[in-house]
């Protein structure tokens, strides 16, 4: 993988830059869909390249290795033609997923042993295994194996786990630098900081992690709870420390106003599972501000979802149908929300780059986020 800087923005810490994979270029800033068990949920992947733009996707560890298996996906050649995406994917560890199982697990030096939520069937996780696993799949972005500390948590525990996460980031490297990918194409380790809401353990995780000099960076443990002028803090804290040449990626983050923020802090990477989770409850985001479709004055409004939508799809359905499709549970209401939402992320973080590139970002970022804030 190789990541070039080739903007900054003078009012912030904003960068534009672009990340060249051997599955294709992505041009960060970057929101990534979410397609935990291969799939965005609601959107078939054609949409994803074709109406969408998506430029890279994320999958889960936890949920791909418990169902189909990793020797499903050996034998079809990996993750990308087992779904049909030919762009880049990344996956994260699973270390967030044993994380929410809190009564089905049990975390040792080892690793994790945990009880599977499909069957209730015992299974370990060690940074070993997790790095074989993750060959397994093939994405071209991997993840360490790392622990996520909940909020709030006492700050003894934050340290201690935070440095098991640094000696299992050694196990991880080891194992991932002695294997070789099984498909004929390179896939990059990236390694987590984390360190609850401590400035000190944050900053001392940073400079560990920058000390791996791997090809990028992650910051976990984060919108997780936390208020959110913490989650900015110790983001901008973490990006004053990890090194500028290389790309860093905020995980499971979030509002457009939390990646607008985030980006003005220098991050390059997002996900979140936001769009399509608030479309299939009627929350849709907009260029002008929020909407709650299911609210009764759309129930006769017969304009378009959003006009200024880059999606079609937006721009020929209205809103008064959107409205009757939800309230009927029928699947279409879902895609159509999931598409403008996540539609939506996309031009935004295409807008920032923009905007990044021609140097005003710090005013456009301004009147971005008080736009989010309304409620139309």
């Amino acid at each position: 993988m190789k990541f070039t800087l080739q903007h900054t923005d003078p009012g912030s810490a904003a960068r534009a830059g672009l990340i060249e994979t051997d599955h294709g270029p992505i041009e960060t800033p970057i929101f990534m869909p979410v397609g935990t068990v291969g799939a965005v949920r609601a959107i078939h992947q054609h949409e994803l390249a074709d109406h969408i733009e998506a430029q890279i996707i994320l999958a889960n560890t936890y949920h791909l290795y418990l169902r189909p298996g990793t020797e499903v996906l050996k034998t079809v050649g990996g993750v990308h033609k087992f779904i049909g995406w030919e762009r880049p994917m990344l996956t994260d560890s699973g270390g967030f997923q044993v994380y929410s199982l809190s009564d089905q697990r049990k975390i040792k030096e080892e690793g994790v042993v945990f009880k599977s939520h499909l069957d209730g069937s015992k299974h370990l996780f060690t940074p070993e295994n997790v790095m074989d696993i993750q060959r397994a799949i093939g994405a071209d972005i991997i993840m360490a194996f790392d622990e996520c500390t909940p909020y709030p948590c006492e700050y003894n525990y934050a340290k201690k786990s935070m440095e098991m996460t640094h000696r299992w980031l050694k196990r991880c490297c080891d194992r991932f630098d002695s294997t070789e990918g099984h498909y004929g194409y390179s896939q990059t380790l990236f390694p987590i900081v984390q360190g609850s809401v401590y400035e000190d353990l944050r900053k001392q995780s940073a400079e560990v992690i920058a000390s791996f000099d791997r090809e990028g960076n992650a910051i976990g443990g984060l919108s997780v709870g936390e208020p959110e002028q913490a989650m900015y803090d110790m983001t901008e804290l973490v990006c004053e420390i990890l090194p500028k040449e290389k790309p860093r990626y905020l995980m499971g983050v979030g509002t457009p106003m939390n990646i607008l923020e985030c980006i003005a802090r220098g991050v390059d990477m997002f996900d979140c599972v936001l769009p399509t989770r608030n479309a299939r409850h009627g929350l849709l985001y907009t260029a002008e501000g929020m909407i709650n479709i299911k609210n009764e004055k759309w129930k006769n409004d017969h304009s378009p979802i959003d006009e200024n939508s880059p999606s079609a799809t937006s721009r020929h359905h209205s809103k008064a149908y959107l409205r009757h499709l939800l309230y009927s549970k029928e699947y279409l209401g879902y895609q159509l929300a999931s598409l403008q939402n996540l539609s939506f992320f996309l031009w935004l973080v295409g807008e920032a780059r923009k905007h990044i590139q021609a140097g005003d970002f710090a005013a456009w970022k301004k009147e971005m986020v008080e736009k989010m804030s309304r409620r139309l």
